[in-house]
């Protein structure tokens, strides 16, 4: 089941995404080559923005996977490539037409300007953690978009809620409101998407890619609680905290 690129898939996902690694790992074996593939794109996509300080070759980086996307949605040869070309065999092609706007999303990252409003916040959001969680339950089996995306979106809330240390290293400006309320705010909004996310069908084989998003709730609840964990870099759980909360979730998705 796992060949060469695979492996390589995983191994990139083990250094570059731990989190989701764990994730992967807990769900069925099964389900784990097209969740490898998935997610080893998005660690390559996520790094192209912040592969040179140049925006040109930052901007060529993005582009390149762009193409990837344009090419698997049209059923057209992708360049050999250890995460591409496994990615281009278990990818629907209506699913690879996400790519698009996945790209599109991760240009922001490459410069210093910050989100015009909630709307353009919300849609890096949703166009980087949403699709990426839909196209991981897809893949694995039937599911409504809506609840999916609720997930996704409260997920990548998180995730970016996390970053935001990171992202002032390099003179990013992540929030349109960095206060302790603009802060709680935020964090209410992706604690309503998981609300949210409840109502719809999510069939059993497509349950395990929602794994991904099982510390999402904490986070979230903590930084509205405690909203200047943000800025110290102090949001998530203990390691112990981490894995038990992962092998309840996986138990309660077989």
């Amino acid at each position: 089941m796992f060949d060469e690129d695979l492996t390589a898939c995983a191994e990139l996902v083990q250094k570059g995404d731990p989190d989701r690694f764990m994730a992967v790992m807990a769900a069925p074996v099964a389900a784990r080559p097209a969740l490898f593939a998935l997610y080893a794109f998005n660690v390559e996509l996520s790094r192209a923005p912040w592969a040179s300080q140049e925006s040109m070759i930052a901007e060529m980086r993005v582009q390149w996977w762009r193409d990837v996307g344009t090419a698997i949605a049209t059923g057209a040869p992708v360049r050999r490539h250890f995460v591409a070309t496994p990615l281009a065999r278990l990818l629907p092609t209506d699913l690879a037409v996400h790519i698009d706007a996945m790209a599109e999303a991760r240009r922001w990252d490459i410069y210093k300007d910050p989100f015009e409003d909630e709307a353009a916040f919300d849609t890096y959001i949703q166009n980087t953690s949403g699709s990426l969680l839909w196209m991981a339950a897809r893949m694995l089996g039937d599911a409504d978009e809506k609840p999916v995306r609720n997930l996704g979106y409260a997920m990548g809330l998180a995730n970016f809620l996390r970053a935001i240390p990171d992202l002032e290293k390099q003179k990013r400006i992540p929030l349109l409101n960095g206060t302790a309320e603009g802060v709680q705010r935020l964090a209410q909004t992706g604690l309503e998407a998981l609300q949210n996310a409840r109502s719809g069908q999510i069939s059993k084989a497509a349950r395990p890619a929602l794994l991904a998003a099982w510390q999402s709730k904490v986070i979230l609840k903590q930084a509205a609680r405690e909203p200047h964990r943000v800025a110290e870099g102090a949001l998530g759980q203990s390691e112990f905290a981490k894995r038990a909360g992962l092998f309840w979730r996986s138990i309660r998705t077989s």
